[in-house]
């Protein structure tokens, strides 16, 4: 018997269809030294919501902070009390791991929904997450998730949170061996960068996160990876005007980017932002997350500079100034795993499951972006496993290559395709 399904039926209504449009607004601001007693920044941002005062708070606050800067509880507890009328602190400030850590424990999230219940957060009160980027996308996961959504103020205290993670929509920790497998998209309230904390960063974390705006130069402004380019040794000083500048542009087009692309939660398949990240999330989990996230970013973006150029997207001109801009600010662009089980694609250990990982992730569909040009990106839907492995062996050889200042650099081919002149 065959069924005619378009057949009306007594028993079927008509659909009703709703669509629903909802708009987000929230603040990036800058500062220094946020919680200073004369700086009324925080205190502005609550007040702003227009709604009875005082309004309750909690903290949670990243450990890696307070061995640099082991006032800063005290800080924040005096900061509330001084602005009493406004901000209550409803309990003390709650102390999570930082770094990857932060979100390769899942049972902080229940710790923190613990947390708001103990403290009677409502929704609209106050989440006050300080911290790097995972601790901001853990606190972030748990306050989405509590009350359905609780208020969230991100104080990012790392250049990669400040520049990029710590300004978006997306919230979430990792599961399964997946970088961010559980998460949410959910706007923040507020972004307060603040300069200071910044100062108290190792090198390494102080560069990582240059990684991030080298990466959205690249994808929509040339001019920006200009910038890049001509200050690298200025950075690499440590110079804090130019990293202020190199922040506010990057966070700038990131946001720009949520705000105007047509598509900020990622319904579709598209992830330009995501720019080197196939390969960077993998490498993060091959490397037990010994590389920082903005370490791994910059070898993405070196192998799939290097991919682009191999297919003939790049030229070669721009794929040389973009590895030895990445060089001079002190990245390390090639690591053995990239290398690794790299033609066993079943392999657990082999860098291209990052790919079917990163298609998962986007639902369903391959979507990277790869660079036409310096400040063009182009989407593509499939790739050539052999380019890609011969791009591992380029990079390799550029790497040694430059440190040991040869002047030519050949193709697994063994043919000289270019200098570093």
């Amino acid at each position: 018997m065959v069924v005619d399904i378009k057949k009306k039926s007594k028993f079927n209504l008509q659909p009703i269809h709703q669509s629903v449009s909802v708009s987000f607004n929230y603040g990036t601001y800058f500062t220094n030294n946020l919680f200073e007693l004369k700086n009324p920044t925080l205190a502005q941002v609550i007040t702003a919501d227009g709604e009875a005062k005082p309004k309750k708070v909690v903290a949670v606050v990243d450990a890696g902070l307070l061995h640099f800067q082991p006032g800063l509880l005290r800080q924040l507890v005096a900061y509330t009390k001084f602005y009493a009328e406004i901000i209550t602190l409803a309990i003390e400030p709650m102390i999570v791991s930082g770094g990857e850590a932060a979100k390769n424990a899942p049972e902080l999230v229940e710790e923190i929904h613990q947390f708001i219940d103990a403290a009677g957060l409502c929704r609209h009160s106050y989440i006050l997450a300080v911290g790097g980027g995972a601790v901001l996308d853990l606190v972030g996961y748990a306050a989405a998730t509590a009350h359905r959504g609780i208020r969230l103020i991100r104080v990012p205290t790392t250049v990669l949170a400040q520049n990029d993670s710590g300004v978006g929509v997306k919230n979430g920790i990792n599961a399964f061996g997946k970088k961010n497998f559980l998460g949410t998209f959910a706007p923040p309230y507020a972004v307060i960068n603040d300069s200071a904390f910044l100062t108290t960063l190792d090198d390494r974390d102080w560069r990582s996160g240059i990684a991030e705006a080298v990466k959205v130069a690249l994808i929509k402004d040339a001019q920006f990876f200009d910038f890049i380019h001509s200050h690298a040794a200025a950075l690499v000083r440590r110079d804090m005007d130019i990293m202020q500048q190199v922040i506010y542009r990057c966070a700038q087009l990131h946001l720009e980017h949520i705000a105007n692309s047509g598509d900020p939660f990622e319904m579709g398949s598209s992830r330009p932002l995501d720019f080197g990240h196939w390969a960077a999330h993998k490498l993060e989990h091959l490397t037990d997350y010994s590389l920082r996230h903005g370490e791994a970013v910059a070898i993405g973006i070196a192998l799939d500079s290097t991919y682009a150029c191999l297919l003939g997207l790049l030229s070669w001109p721009e794929w040389q100034r973009i590895l030895k801009t990445l060089l001079a600010l002190g990245f390390t662009l090639y690591v053995p795993e990239l290398a690794e089980q790299s033609s066993q694609l079943n392999h657990p250990r082999c860098l291209f499951q990052g790919l079917t990982e990163f298609r998962e992730h986007l639902g369903g569909e391959l979507t990277i972006t790869l660079l036409q040009s310096i400040g063009k990106g182009i989407e593509v839907h499939e790739v050539d496993l052999s380019l890609y492995r011969q791009a591992i062996l380029l990079l390799r050889e550029f790497t040694i290559s430059y440190s040991a200042g040869v002047r030519k650099i050949m193709l697994p081919s063994n043919e000289a395709i270019t200098s570093f002149g």
